[in-house]
């Protein structure tokens, strides 16, 4: 016989709703208990409870608090409260450490308190729910709790692969995920809501996307069954391809290329990508956009093949780039006008290079590659923002300097390259005062030109004599 000390709080799975999936050892456990505290009491399986135990729910405090986390860390405080007078017996739906928040609430404040959690498992709905879709775990399945993902701005998990969204208990859940899901996925994607999963009769409704929260199937255990994307859409799908090229049993090409080899794809396709933004296309600034983040993917490979950095540090890296540098987004900072955005921007610029002991230069981190109108705007833009910097000229100076240059009519000037050199300057000036982007400005006057040029009807040929 076990002479070991009861556990302070025991933590059953009362299973996906049906009572006869209640495993043995919850079974005899209830049989042994004069009292439960549930989760909540709208769970099928309560109802069929031994009738000799005293049933406790924590639905109350579901209506008094005015978000999840704050019920969740309730309930735990309630249990802990209860564990500190007795053994405390806790039944929640499902599987305790699947999707159930109050489970590691508790393990932690128990730990914290010298308390003892002991867990019995439960079916979770992961299985049930799978027999009613017909879908195989192994298939790389994901999990996701609604509550959570409907409060993301983009899908937390890879759209290659097919994932299970949990607790989709209500229309306005629904509405607040699919919001979410549609940024990572098309209006028509098939999904498909199964209810009462792993009993007598599941219902399984499958919509397009745009259409979850127009439907009525919802009830406390709706699971919603996300497959994956048509064709590949993910950025480790695109990784995987790229790892796969450079393999040894990869393309001959791709695995004879280098940093240095392939620089002129990277301009090449940011060129590109540029041309396809200026002619309003979405088609082919999506194709563009493609062939850029090959680029980077690419490079990232060569260097985890060097073992310099992963394509993790590179996204990694400019996430917590972003973060850091948008505090009055991520953090308590207040920024009411783009104005006072880049302020601190340049600021945190300023102690990030600090930090680094670098020196304080306005212009660190401008490449040199640029091309020159852009690279001038680029200059302009942080000395005007800079004290202690010559200003930039304003734009009544930049029309006198231009206006000198033109008067001269077709005849060069001493030094012509620093006389225009000065005049595209203020041009440039000019750009940034007006808030225009000087290197868009000219491209989109040579593409003008060259559409009138192809469009200008072709001049008459004199007829060869006869």
């Amino acid at each position: 016989m076990s002479s070991r000390r009861p556990a302070s709080i025991r933590v059953l799975g009362l299973g996906p709703g049906d009572p006869q999936l209640l495993t043995v050892a919850v079974r005899d456990a209830l049989a042994a208990a004069h009292s439960i505290w549930v989760r909540t009491a709208r769970h099928p399986a309560v109802a069929a409870l031994p009738a000799h135990l005293e049933v406790r729910a924590c639905d109350d405090l579901y209506e008094a608090h005015d978000s999840l986390p704050a019920v969740y860390r309730a309930i735990a405080d309630r249990l802990l409260a209860g564990a500190r007078e007795g053994p405390v017996l806790y039944g929640v739906p499902g599987d305790p450490t699947v999707g159930e928040t109050t489970v590691g609430l508790l393990r932690r404040a128990a730990a914290e308190a010298g308390l003892e959690v002991e867990v019995l498992a439960g079916v979770s709905f992961v299985g049930p729910t799978l027999d009613a879709l017909g879908w195989d775990a192994l298939d790389g399945l994901q999990l996701a709790d609604a509550t959570e993902l409907a409060g993301r701005h983009y899908p937390s998990f890879d759209p290659d692969r097919p994932a299970l969204v949990a607790q989709v208990h209500s229309r306005l859940v629904a509405s607040d995920l699919k919001l979410t899901l549609l940024a990572g996925y098309p209006p028509d994607h098939p999904v498909t809501l199964v209810s009462g999963a792993g009993g007598p009769a599941p219902r399984v409704t499958t919509m397009p996307l745009a259409d979850l929260d127009r439907t009525e199937a919802f009830d406390d255990v709706s699971t919603l069954a996300v497959p994956a994307l048509a064709r590949p859409g993910s950025l480790l799908g695109l990784a995987e391809v790229v790892g796969r090229l450079r393999a040894p049993d990869g393309c001959p090409w791709d695995r004879e290329q280098t940093h240095e080899s392939l620089r002129p794809y990277l301009l090449e396709e940011a060129y590109e990508a540029l041309e396809a933004l200026d002619a309003g296309d979405p088609a082919a600034l999506a194709e563009e956009l493609g062939d850029l983040l090959l680029q980077v993917v690419l490079h990232a490979q060569l260097a985890a093949e060097g073992d310099a950095f992963r394509l993790a540090d590179v996204v990694g890296g400019i996430t917590a780039k972003i973060v850091r540098r948008h505090p009055h987004v991520f953090g308590d900072v207040r920024a009411d006008t783009s104005a006072e955005v880049r302020s601190n921007w340049e600021a945190l610029k300023r102690e990030e290079r600090a930090g680094k002991d670098e020196p304080d230069d306005p212009f660190a981190g401008l490449p040199a590659a640029l091309p020159a109108l852009a690279r001038a705007q680029a200059v302009q833009q942080r000395a005007a923002g800079r004290a202690g910097l010559a200003a930039a000229p304003t734009a009544a100076e930049a029309r006198l300097v231009v206006t000198a240059v033109l008067a001269r009519g077709d005849s060069a000037p001493a030094r012509p390259e620093e006389r225009l050199g000065d005049a595209l300057w203020d041009l440039v000036a000019l750009a940034r005062v007006w808030d225009v982007d000087a290197e868009s400005s000219l491209r989109e006057a040579t593409a003008r030109f060259q559409r009138e040029a192809a469009e200008a009807p072709t001049p008459a040929t004199p007829a060869d004599p006869a």
